[in-house]
């Protein structure tokens, strides 16, 4: 994170002068710290189950790490500086494709983890309904072009041009700088408008309830595992450590682990009963 706060204050030409020598050696050490972690996490791929998993030598099992999600963040975090150290480039995009480093709090927080998991599980039906978005886009574009080009030819004097009123639109974000002013043309951005609401809303509802699932599910392996845990009602402190440990690793937190764990222990104790007299004890 100081990393990317760094390389967003060097953009000031201001501060980039006056602490030129400062940013330099931060960059040398995080890209040292960053490419001994990648050739640490690459070698030792091979030790995981999910990748010990895999037919083959070990080449084979590293490169399906390489091209893993998190081991691209990683390699994308390192190779603008590396291009840049060791080709001598100073391409202005490289210095900005170095923003992306912020990509590797991802494998940090378990918060982005959810989200990165809800866009793969819904990745077709997000991409369909931004196929539907496009189709509107350019549906909206052509309308008003066809009822404002006359009147406007310095604003929609194509359909391109006409797409960035079309895109402000259908977000709802209006920006007021490109606006029909002939009665036909407002009503069509009147309906544009209305339509617009219910489009942007179903990736959001789509990436809502897809996050809401995955919390419902880690929470269910949680109680799964703290129903297989317990015995004669109670957790030994070698159980408590292994959930503990689990918790960690689901994400969750100590609250909705202690709730979990009580409602399971509760479950538990209804149904046990003394084998002596019958009561529950």
């Amino acid at each position: 994170m100081v990393n990317v706060v760094a390389i967003v204050l060097e953009s000031v030409s201001s501060i980039a002068k006056q602490y030129h020598e400062e940013f330099f050696l931060l960059e040398i050490v995080s890209i040292t710290i960053f490419s001994i972690e990648y050739i640490i996490r690459l070698w030792t791929c091979v030790d995981r189950v999910k990748y010990a998993a895999i037919e083959g030598s070990n080449t084979k099992r590293r490169l399906h790490y390489i091209f893993s999600p998190l081991a691209l963040i990683d390699l994308i975090a390192i190779l603008p500086s590396l291009l840049m150290f060791f080709f001598m480039l100073d391409l202005r995009f490289l210095r900005v494709l170095r923003l992306l480093r912020v990509f590797k709090l991802t494998r940090y927080s378990r918060a982005m983890q959810l989200l990165l998991q809800a866009f793969i599980d819904e990745g077709s039906t997000l991409l369909a309904a931004f196929f539907i978005m496009a189709v509107v886009l350019i549906l909206a574009s052509c309308g008003i072009y066809l009822l404002e080009h006359d009147i406007q030819p310095d604003k929609f004097g194509s359909i391109p041009a006409a797409m960035w009123w079309a895109m402000a639109t259908l977000t709802t974000v209006g920006y007021g700088d490109v606006v029909p002013i002939t009665p036909i043309g407002k009503l069509f951005g009147g309906v544009i408008t209305l339509v617009s609401m219910g489009m942007v809303a179903v990736p959001t509802g789509l990436l809502a309830s897809s996050f809401s699932e995955q919390v419902r599910k880690r929470r269910q392996v949680f109680e799964n595992a703290v129903h297989e845990q317990i015995t004669n009602g109670t957790l030994s402190e070698e159980h408590l450590s292994h959930l503990e440990d689990l918790r960690y690793k689901l994400g969750l937190s100590k609250l909705e682990a202690n709730k979990a764990i009580k409602v399971q222990l509760n479950e538990r104790s209804e149904h046990m009963f003394c084998r002596n007299c019958g009561k529950r004890p």
